[in-house]
């Protein structure tokens, strides 16, 4: 969603590379183009004044002129300013002291309540949690079943007394539900109401007899990411209305230019607290504005892809395959082995978004964007169709083996030889990192345990020391001109060294990566 406005800033803070000085035009420019990258995503206009206003003052103030490098003084700005008006700190759910916890939603028609409302229960639940979901939402042909529905795949419990399609009385069925809830020992109690397709005054005072009847703990309005300025609006009006105590957004994952969510918080005062990114029941978290501004501004999102792999993996397996992998040259590591790890990441969600969040992968969102998943597939089909003595040892695959298992998994021969060669170099390639080797064809990282040390380090800081160079002047000037390459990717903030802007769109992985990726 907020890819547009990624590109922008990108490309304004390459124009601040290699300043070592910046100038009050050099501040007043960046200023600029901030404002247009941010008016053109939508954001909303007093909340694009207070953002410029906060990093011109900063940016012309003591604390840029004594930096050592200005332009990354300048990023860290844009990023802390970006982290206050999505809201400054993680907002946490506040639960009754005496349960169950009542958690009402309210928003629009449209905006997702009734999807939001399995896809929090079902987040409730991994939580170690009991929640139950409350149907008053009976105006809505369907609602109830829809509800029912998404209740069942969430493996959540339903309260739902009423048909709906019009019939019912939804005050009365919330209040009903704090008492089931009661008997059947559910702490947390998730009220999902009727929206309209516009603000009215039935809506409000609906959403009001409910809030009075019930006595929510959390008011929490479910906005459409995807509506541009009518969500600030339509926030305000629900504030002024009936008022909730923070803000819930739907369909982060559409293509909208999403200004608006970063509006809202500043707008209302009320913070978002949840984001939904997706159509699955897991596409569901807590949102957290610094890591959300880190992902606008392409430094990538560490600590979810942290969690995401935590939730995912046990430690217990972890340990396995890192002591198969560090045995016998990783010959323990088998394609069963493989399989399973395989297996694990998928579970962990798209493989496009996964890599979106490493840092400096926003340069390579084409790359990313067109990386096909059906071929983790693919390759589960082709090992699956071998016998157990081939998953245990792929030397035994010969020709005929070949064949056989390209007919049983509907690939090409060349497919199957193809997936054991590459099984072959990412077994080496793993059992050289789990052994402390770093990765073949790249030297270790200085000051880092296991990732390469030992005498090549040592050889390299004695080289360094003398500052010698070499005595053939084509090696020089391709030393030199590696050296501008890792200064200007310093300066860049891309610590990685990976590709920007231009460059990016061009680059292609080296034949030896390729060669593994398939």
């Amino acid at each position: 969603m907020f890819d547009t406005l990624s590109d922008r800033l990108a490309s304004t803070f390459k124009n601040l590379r290699g300043k070592g000085r910046l100038s009050e035009a050099d501040i007043d420019a960046t200023a600029r183009e901030i404002r247009i990258a941010l008016l053109e995503a939508d954001v909303a206009l007093p909340v694009v004044r207070a953002f410029i206003k906060q990093v011109k003052e900063r940016a012309t103030g003591i604390e840029v002129s004594q930096a050592l490098n200005p332009a990354q003084q300048v990023i860290k700005i844009v990023n802390e300013e970006l982290v206050g008006i999505l809201g400054g700190e993680t907002r946490r759910l506040r639960f009754a002291k005496n349960p169950p916890t009542v958690i009402m939603l309210a928003g629009l028609q449209g905006a997702g309540k009734t999807t939001l409302a399995g896809k929090l229960g079902n987040w409730l639940k991994q939580q170690g949690h009991a929640p139950l979901l409350v149907a008053c939402d009976l105006q809505r042909p369907n609602a109830v079943n829809q509800l029912s529905v998404v209740a069942e795949r969430a493996d959540v419990a339903i309260f739902a007394p009423e048909p709906g399609n019009g019939v019912g009385d939804p005050v009365k069925v919330a209040q009903d539900s704090i008492e089931f809830a009661r008997s059947k020992q559910h702490d947390v109690v998730i009220v999902d109401t009727a929206g309209r397709l516009g603000i009215d005054q039935e809506l409000m005072q609906q959403a009001a007899d409910i809030r009075d009847a019930v006595k929510p703990d959390e008011v929490l309005f479910v906005v459409d990411a995807m509506i541009g300025q009518d969500a600030v609006n339509t926030a305000e009006a629900f504030r002024d209305g009936v008022g909730f105590d923070g803000v819930v957004l739907s369909k982060l994952d559409g293509d909208a230019r999403g200004g608006a969510a970063l509006s809202i918080a500043h707008v209302t005062g009320k913070q978002i607290m949840f984001a939904s990114n997706g159509e699955k029941l897991d596409d569901f978290d807590a949102f957290h504005p610094d890591r959300m501004a880190s992902r606008i501004l392409g430094m990538g999102d560490m600590l979810t892809l942290i969690e995401k792999a935590e939730q995912t993996f046990s430690q217990q397996e972890a340990e396995k395959m890192a002591s198969k992998l560090a045995s016998s040259k990783g010959k323990d590591f088998t394609l069963d082995d493989f399989l399973a790890q395989m297996e694990q990441v998928r579970k962990m969600g798209s493989i496009s978004k996964l890599l979106g969040m490493l840092p400096g992968m926003g340069q390579m969102k084409e790359q990313i964007n067109n990386l096909d998943e059906r071929e983790v597939d693919r390759t589960a089909a082709i090992i699956k169709s071998m016998t157990p003595a081939e998953r245990q040892e792929p030397t035994i695959i010969n020709g005929s083996r070949r064949a056989r298992i390209a007919k049983g998994s509907g690939v090409d021969v060349s497919a199957v030889k193809n997936l054991v060669e590459r099984f072959f170099d990412a077994r080496k390639m793993m059992s050289k990192m789990a052994q402390g080797g770093g990765m073949p064809g790249m030297p270790g990282m200085p000051g880092m345990p296991g990732m390469g040390g030992g005498a090549k380090k040592k050889k390299q800081q004695k080289q360094a020391k003398g500052k010698r160079k070499s005595g053939n002047p084509m090696k020089r000037k391709a030393e030199e001109e590696a050296a501008a390459a890792r200064r200007e990717a310093a300066q860049s903030g891309n610590p990685l060294g990976l590709p920007q802007g231009d460059d990016a769109k061009n680059f292609e992985l080296p034949d030896e990566f390729k060669k593994f990726m398939g």
